[in-house]
């Protein structure tokens, strides 16, 4: 069983941090915005992951990895999210050197990133349900739950971290407009890929 709960916990580290909109809102945040915006915005994503994996551990997230009209809605919701992101990165150049930083709350965007992110309640199904197959303990779902939740926390406030390492912020400084800008590209391709595909 503990090689079990080693093994989902690989699988979903690796899921968590695949490119996504949750890993490309998070990691130009952090750069931007430094860092307690950035763990301001994990704890946002790890609320949402927190739903996702309650969701997926319930077994509601079952009729929504059938498709259907409730998926079909979420993922327009996201798709035009992601475009509203990218649109907020785009909007007004910047000086030379100058940072842009929002406004906005960042644990909100965080939150409403990972939540309309319709793929990520999919992943979770089907990777809990695979974990959910055998009859196990009564504290197993428990665990599986925990460790996503854990897992959210740490690994994603350790990123947010090195992210704040002085090489790679004069970096990000030195050439924000084109990496924001890239974000945008990036934010938007996922936006048309959740609507057409």
């Amino acid at each position: 069983m503990i090689t079990e709960l080693w093994a989902f916990a690989l699988i979903m580290l690796i899921g968590q941090f695949s490119p996504g909109p949750d890993m490309l809102l998070l990691t130009r945040t952090s750069l931007a915005e430094g860092l307690r915006s950035g763990w301001m915005m994990v704890l946002g994503i790890s609320t949402g992951l927190t739903l996702h994996a309650t969701l997926a551990i319930g077994g509601i997230a079952v009729a929504l990895a059938k498709g259907g009209a409730i998926a079909s809605v979420l993922e327009g919701l996201a798709a035009l999210y992601l475009l509203w992101l990218a649109f907020g990165l785009i909007k007004k150049p910047l000086p030379r050197g100058e940072v842009d930083i929002p406004k906005r709350n960042p644990y909100l965007r965080g939150l409403f990133c990972n939540l309309l992110n319709p793929k990520a309640l999919v992943f979770f199904a089907s990777v809990v349900a695979t974990f959910l197959t055998q009859p196990y303990p009564d504290w197993w779902p428990f665990a599986l739950w925990l460790i996503v939740v854990i897992e959210a926390l740490v690994f994603w406030c350790l990123w947010v971290w090195l992210l704040q390492i002085p090489k790679i912020r004069h970096g990000y400084e030195r050439f924000s407009r084109s990496i924001d800008l890239l974000f945008a590209l990036a934010l938007t391709g996922l936006a048309v890929h959740l609507l057409f595909s």
